[in-house]
């Protein structure tokens, strides 16, 4: 570690192929999530879900802050993402059953992936005394969340629940006790690193829309009915609005935000849009993919409360999630996203005996409206106009 170099704390940077292969290692991650929410569809399963969403989260997080400081162009860095992405297969693999028999293999493969993590950025980043500081303040909590998260895998039911919760709450006291300290935060590759993972997450509802085609046609006396092909191009633009809705403004205001803020500000907007916010945000979406899949699956069958609920909490979410980070960074209150998000609950209530066709058309109804009422009250700037000097 001693020939890795760490650039100056003003010089930004995108992100490396390494840390693109790390990110799309997580597919398998949330497809298993989503597997285990169309599987166990009730309150107990969206809650496991839930619990182990924010464990791995929290570990790709800590990898983030790592990577936002060091480069990974180098290849030291690269050899540490290679060996961490192949951690995250046994981990991956063992979502679905980490709350039985794949307990173990879960835990010990998230510990390892966030040592490692924590490992890079002490070795490397041990000669600048005050992110030193700010780092033992984080890692004295976080560190120990360890100890739950490995205890808890040798218990079982609610005990390893509760030992897991803990090390959740470990993790954002942590985070909590280092917010007001100084970090290292280049906005560009953070927006870059998020938006990346995003997309994987959306990739995941691209996936749910694709398996009632692939049910369908191995279905050798099938074919694609007139309510399937309605329904998968519903879903699919479904997904087309969320990416909208995300990266034609969200994405550039959040770096914007971050970019224009000195440390320790920068820091604690960075851990507040990024590390937080997009719990929800990128939840939501996983939360939506299961239900989609399931919706476009049974395109000409009632949605029932069990998916109706599952759609709008993802839904939800995902507004919900981008309009906190709104008002954190700007103190702007997404009125139309609020209100999109209720409309899509009363949809899903009023209209739960409704086929699911109807329902995906509906919601993206609604998601449009959502975008056409935000370039209303908020018109794009004048792009005719040219800077003093500057030839039209």
């Amino acid at each position: 570690m001693r020939n890795v170099v760490v650039p100056d704390r003003t010089e930004d940077f995108t992100a490396d192929p390494s840390e693109l292969y790390f990110d799309l290692a997580f597919v398998f991650g949330l497809s298993q999530l989503v597997g285990l929410l169309i599987n166990e569809h009730d309150w107990v399963g969206v809650g496991k879900a839930a619990l182990l969403f924010v464990l791995v989260w929290m570990v790709w997080s800590q990898f983030t802050w790592v990577a936002n400081a060091i480069p990974g162009n180098q290849r030291v860095v690269r050899a540490v993402f290679m060996v961490s992405t192949a951690l995250t297969v046994p981990m991956s693999a063992s979502i679905s059953t980490a709350f039985d028999q794949g307990g173990r293999v879960f835990a010990f493969s998230l510990a390892a992936i966030f040592l490692i993590a924590f490992s890079l950025s002490l070795t490397t980043l041990r000669t600048e005394l005050d992110l030193l500081s700010s780092m033992v303040s984080y890692a004295t909590l976080a560190l120990a969340s360890l100890v739950p998260l490995l205890v808890g895998a040798f218990f079982d039911g609610a005990v390893r629940v509760m030992l897991w919760i803990a090390t959740i709450l470990l993790i954002l006291a942590g985070m909590a006790r280092a917010g007001s300290q100084e970090f290292i935060v280049r906005a560009g590759h953070f927006a870059e690193r998020h938006g990346l993972i995003m997309i994987v997450a959306l990739g995941e509802v691209i996936v749910a829309v694709g398996v009632p085609v692939v049910r369908t046609l191995e279905d050798a006396e099938k074919s694609l009915s007139f309510e399937t092909t309605v329904a998968l191009l519903a879903s699919g633009a479904l997904s087309g609005l969320l990416w909208w809705l995300y990266f034609d403004r969200v994405q550039h205001a959040m770096e914007h935000r971050t970019e224009e803020l000195q440390e320790p500000d920068r820091s604690t907007m960075a851990r507040d849009l990024y590390t937080t916010a997009h719990i929800p945000i990128i939840g939501g979406v996983i939360l939506a993919a299961a239900a989609i899949e399931e919706i476009a699956l049974h395109p000409s069958d009632e949605v029932g409360t069990t998916f109706g609920l599952m759609l709008f909490g993802g839904i939800g979410l995902f507004l919900l999630g981008v309009s906190g980070a709104a008002f954190r960074a700007y103190r702007a209150i997404t009125y139309e996203r609020i209100a999109g998000a209720l409309l899509i609950g009363l949809v899903l209530i009023l209209g739960a005996s409704l086929r699911g066709i109807w329902i995906l058309v509906l919601v993206d109804v609604v998601l449009l409206g959502i975008i056409l009422a935000e370039y209303v009250r908020y018109p794009e700037p004048d792009r005719t106009e040219t800077a003093p000097g500057v030839p039209a």
